[in-house]
């Protein structure tokens, strides 16, 4: 028998009985109580888990998108391929050079060259961390491009970083040049100008003025397709 159906002649054990199943009933539903809550604690523990990691997911994506501005590579400046106005630049030394195709090293006017006899062959445009030879690079000059020449010596990285910078993505080149009698120089066929700061504005005038100038000897000659020098980046 059930002790929900448990009886007894005696009153007073009648009534132990009748104590007692009341008490398991409490204790039942005590039970089902502490179950059911539980139940509502364990839903919003996972609800809240859910909500944090949704959280930290949109905080993610989020980082990452702001990531992907902050951090990526600035665009290269742009110039105007023909540009020459006639402007003159404070600085500025202009040269009167041959432009014919020789073999073997060349002793050259200007340090670093500016124009003058050079190699059939063309140094590829882009960023070098060693020295160039000039018969390259000059002819380069030949095909419009503009060379930045800074003396390691007296250039740091920050310099280094702040010539880059003023770079267009083609027909233009940098590279150390040990000895120089001034920290920076740009040339252009014919054209160069020396400055002390890498960030000195009259950088951007002269590729503003001289980039691909249509007073080169080749301006529509390509500055790829040649040869990469030592360190090219």
């Amino acid at each position: 028998m059930s002790p929900d159906k448990r009886k007894s002649g005696n009153p007073a054990t009648q009534a132990d009985i009748d104590l007692t199943v009341k008490q398991q009933r409490e204790q039942k539903r005590q039970e089902k109580l502490a179950e059911y809550q539980k139940q509502i604690a364990r839903r919003k523990r996972s609800k809240v888990v859910w909500w944090v990691v949704g959280a930290t997911a949109a905080l993610a994506v989020v980082a990452v998108v702001v990531a992907s501005f902050v951090f990526a590579p600035a665009p290269a400046p742009s110039y105007q391929a023909g540009g020459s106005t006639g402007r003159e630049i404070e600085g500025v030394q202009t040269f009167q050079n041959r432009s014919d195709h020789v073999q073997g090293s060349v002793t050259y006017d200007q340090t670093p060259p500016a124009g003058g006899p050079h190699n059939p062959v063309w140094l590829n445009c882009g960023v070098y961390t060693e020295p160039q030879p000039n018969e390259n690079a000059v002819h380069a000059l030949e095909h419009g491009a503009v060379w930045i020449t800074y003396d390691p010596s007296r250039v740091d990285a920050a310099g280094i970083d702040a010539l880059k910078a003023v770079m267009p993505s083609t027909y233009a080149l940098l590279s150390p040049y040990p000895g120089m009698d001034t920290p920076v120089a740009v040339s252009a066929w014919n054209h160069q100008l020396k400055v002390d700061d890498p960030t000195d504005p009259r950088i951007t005038e002269f590729f503003t003025e001289y980039w691909r100038s249509q007073n080169a000897p080749e301006p529509t000659a390509p500055c790829t397709g040649g040869v990469d020098g030592p360190g090219k980046d």
